[in-house]
Parts: structure tokens; sequence; C-alpha cells
């Protein structure tokens, strides 16, 4: 478990340049600014609806692309996921920012955040102290200076 998650951080760390950027940029249209807006003029149990929605496509669908990885669809696999994952990225992400302050009104859903980001951060404290960890992020530093020298 700990490679798979190992394998998931360091492909997140190498391909984050990439798509951060994008991310930025996707959040700077008006449609997404006009959609944090409403979505941060909605009470607190639609802005969980509004939250539950993508969060319920979007989880299934990731799940279906590692089914089709299994089954051995690499391209439909890479396309589902890379949807599942850009819908996440774009409306999950976009909307729980908007709505967090009010999301986290609900004690339950603060807990199960606080939860999460516990986890989250001792995965990431063992996988960082791994010797294989060390080695991904020497390797995209080296490929991040050469990118930098590609471009100069």
């Amino acid at each position: 478990m700990r490679a798979v998650i190992a394998v998931f951080i360091i492909l997140d760390e190498l391909l984050r340049p990439l798509y951060r950027p994008l991310l930025r940029r996707l959040a700077e249209l008006r449609v997404m600014r006009r959609l944090e807006e409403a979505v941060a003029a909605l009470p607190p149990p639609l802005v969980l609806v509004t939250l539950a929605i993508p969060f319920a496509i979007a989880e299934p669908l990731k799940l279906f692309g590692l089914v089709l990885f299994a089954r051995g669809q690499f391209w439909p696999g890479l396309v589902v996921t890379a949807f599942a994952h850009l819908m996440s990225f774009v409306f999950v992400e976009r909307i729980y920012h908007a709505g967090r302050e009010k999301l986290m009104s609900y004690r339950w859903f603060a807990w199960i955040m606080a939860q999460v980001v516990r986890v989250r951060d001792s995965v990431l404290d063992r996988v960082r102290a791994t010797a294989t960890y060390g080695l991904a992020m020497r390797t995209r530093d080296a490929v991040r200076r050469w990118w930098r020298t590609m471009l100069a």
C-alpha cells in the first residue's frame, strides 16, 4: 500500500508543474468566479448538496477508470481517470474552496475533514521519510532544472 501511495504522490509531484497552472487559469475564468460566488451565497445545506453532486460523480468514475486499467483497456481507462480527476480538481475543489466556511459549520463535516487531513499528513510523513521519495524528489528537481534550461 505504501508503494502505491508513494507512486501517486511522486506522480503528483512530477505532474503538478503541468496541471497547477492550468487549474489556476481555469479558476480565473469568469464562469468559475461566478460559480464560486454563487456557491458562497448559498445556505450551508445547499453548499453541501452542491459539493456532493460532482463528488458523487467523480469518485466512482475514478474507480471505473481503475477497472478499465485492470481489464487492459489503457486508453479508455486513462481518459475516464483523467476526466474524473479534472472534474475533481475543477469543480469539487472550487466548490469546496468557495463553501468551506459554511461546510465547516457542520461539526460532523469538520470532524471528517480533520481526520482526512490527519491521515493524509501521517501518510505523507511516512512516504517523505523513504529513500524512494527522496530519489523521486531529486529526479523531479533535476527534470525541472533541465526543463528550465531547455526553455531558456
